[in-house]
């Protein structure tokens, strides 16, 4: 699948967008960082740079701020072919699994143990797409949501962070409580923007990078962060999540 942006792709996606996104998005600021980002887009995409992915208001497309239950905050889309899906972590079934995602489903399978019988039935499909849990109100959103070809982080200070700064602090002004899941010191600088709300969950742990999942003073392997939000769901009476993929 072809996961390259063009110039009207992102326009489209705009454009597509759920009215209350919309809303927040029409604040001044963020629509002077939009357009910036729009006209540096154009440019790049014109100078022949390929960026990734082809949606990346992918992670809003399904999901009002009110349909959010848990969200998990990641970086920088994946900077290769294919990879990238507008997904924070996520890549497409089939693909060799990234390390960080790795991580985070050995998490999900010591939460909730695979049975046996199950796991011989399926460990030849490599299962990495995050789309089921997106429907069912898991936001994963990158805080950077575009990226060039083969440059990590290509992307970033180019407007990208005021957009979605402003998209953090529309979900957690929402009534509905919810679970942020803030993995790495990039995730838990957007503190500031969901803690004065006070009903909230905030997990935080290392990133699940395996430079840093181990790592004190919060490692990620154990943190039991999947187990313990749907335990809190169920305490607000709110449907718990199905982590496996």
């Amino acid at each position: 699948m072809d996961n390259r942006l063009t110039d009207a792709s992102f326009k489209r996606a705009i454009a597509a967008l759920a009215v209350p996104w919309q809303v927040a998005l029409d604040d001044a600021p963020v629509r002077q960082a939009l357009d910036r980002l729009s006209v540096f887009l154009s440019e790049r995409l014109e100078q022949g740079a390929t960026i990734y992915p082809a949606l990346p208001f992918r992670a809003l497309q399904a999901l009002a701020p009110q349909d959010v239950r848990v969200v998990i905050l990641g970086q920088d889309p994946y900077h290769g072919a294919g990879q990238a899906q507008g997904l924070a972590f996520s890549v497409p079934d089939g693909f060799k699994r990234p390390p960080s995602l790795r991580n985070i489903l050995a998490e999900v399978e010591s939460d909730y143990p695979t049975d046996d019988s199950v796991l011989t039935l399926t460990s030849n499909l490599q299962r990495n797409d995050l789309s089921r849990w997106s429907a069912q109100g898991v936001l994963l959103l990158n805080t950077v949501l575009t990226v060039e070809d083969g440059q990590p982080a290509s992307h970033a200070r180019q407007g990208w962070e005021i957009i979605t700064d402003c998209l953090i602090r529309q979900v957690a002004l929402d009534n509905a409580p919810k679970v942020f899941m803030l993995w790495g010191a990039h995730a838990q600088a957007k503190l500031d923007l969901i803690e004065n709300q006070g009903r909230h969950l905030i997990l935080t742990a290392n990133h699940p990078s395996p430079l840093s999942a181990r790592r004190a003073p919060v490692p990620f392997v154990g943190c039991g962060h999947f187990k313990r939000a749907n335990a809190w769901l169920l305490q607000q009476n709110l449907q718990v999540i199905d982590w496996k993929v």
